[in-house]
């Protein structure tokens, strides 16, 4: 299994549990992270060494992806796999799925890559090297199949993750577990890479100076150590593995764009999305994306339903405009909530990496 992002590594560990579940036996080799590790320790590589971001970060680690590259396909001749599952991570992960199927391994791949936003040509690449993909966003599957690929989609995997917390237990105690006051939190998501973080949370907090009312909690990445939050930022606590405990008690939230949008508003969170990466991997994006909106909210409802700022609009005062719509219009905060509960009907009933697990299991077999 390889996974090179942080929510990579959270689908890859309900996967390898609910394949646990059906064969206790199963072994597993992976790159991943931390959450992947506590199923079975067996990683070989960590998401904090695997994450690039933008055209321009990619070409300066260039030299570091090619001899990844090259380790993993020693690494996986080695173990010989009866399959491999690649989720998300596309720039790589498509290059380890063509020379796969050159060696006769079984290719699956969980969650998409974002084809449907840029590289379409990508799905004919797809077409030829994975056996079976398995999507989790509602319009994926019509989507390949204009390209006449037949998918299988199993709805979102964060349903389950966040139905399992019982987190009314946890309020108070996450509070004073992490120095908290009783002032109503505002959440900062700013991301799980290094060069992410560092360009967009002194933004962030910024916008909130002069918020007396209100407290900051930062959701610490765990590949990120503290020490290198508080060189970006002073007197704002950071905590770490309680994003979702932080969501849930949270009034309001500013997340970058990703992954972190979609578990927002599952909890319910009024939110606004924020993205700035460097000038030049902007301007390719730009001409390069084919997609009205960044954030996966936004992009499952076809409409804007969470507010985008994006690039130069990514500045102290436009976030410190919205943030105060979502704390005080409560009209505005109502309409976000009732779209949030649509977005959760079009998510699908849940099950979804049982749902892989099984299916995976039964063509391995094949």
């Amino acid at each position: 299994m390889i996974a090179g992002e942080a929510s990579g590594d959270l689908h890859g560990s309900n996967l390898m549990k609910a394949l646990l579940a059906e064969d206790s036996e199963l072994q597993f080799r992976f790159w991943g992270g931390d959450k992947m590790t506590a199923v079975q320790d067996s990683g070989v590589k960590h998401i904090s060494e695997l994450a690039f971001m933008g055209f321009i970060e990619v070409v300066m680690n260039l030299r570091t992806i090619t001899a990844n590259l090259k380790f993993c396909k020693q690494d996986i001749l080695a173990f010989q796999p009866d399959a491999l599952v690649l989720i998300d991570y596309p720039g790589f992960n498509l290059r380890i799925a063509e020379w796969a199927k050159e060696h006769d391994i079984k290719v699956y791949y969980y969650i998409s890559p974002q084809v449907w936003a840029w590289k379409q040509n990508r799905v004919h690449k797809i077409k030829k090297v994975v056996d079976k993909m398995f999507v989790i966003l509602p319009f994926e599957k019509p989507f390949y199949e204009k390209f006449d690929y037949e998918v299988e989609y199993v709805g979102h995997p964060l349903l389950d993750e966040i139905s399992q917390y019982n987190f009314e237990a946890t309020r108070e105690e996450f509070r004073k577990r992490n120095g908290l006051s009783d002032k109503p939190i505002i959440a900062i998501v700013p991301g799980s890479r290094k060069q992410e973080v560092t360009t967009k949370l002194p933004i962030m907090i910024e916008a909130t100076k002069g918020l007396g009312d209100y407290q900051l909690v930062i959701a610490g990445a765990p590949s990120l150590p503290e020490e290198f939050y508080q060189s970006l930022q002073k007197n704002v606590q950071v905590v770490y593995g309680e994003t979702y405990e932080l969501m849930f008690n949270a009034k309001a939230a500013i997340v970058t764009s990703g992954t972190a949008t979609l578990e927002t508003a599952l909890f319910k969170v009024p939110e606004v999305v924020c993205y700035r990466g460097s000038q030049i991997s902007y301007m390719i994006a730009r001409r390069l994306i084919k997609v009205k909106f960044i954030s996966l909210v936004n992009l499952i409802m076809d409409r804007e339903v969470v507010k985008e700022l994006i690039q130069n609009e990514c500045r102290p005062d436009t976030i410190r405009a919205e943030l105060e719509r979502l704390l005080q219009d409560e009209a505005y905060i109502a309409q976000l909530k009732s779209d949030y509960d649509l977005l959760e009907q079009k998510l699908g009933g849940g099950g979804a990496s049982q749902k892989v697990a099984q299916s995976l299991l039964k063509t391995i077999d094949q």
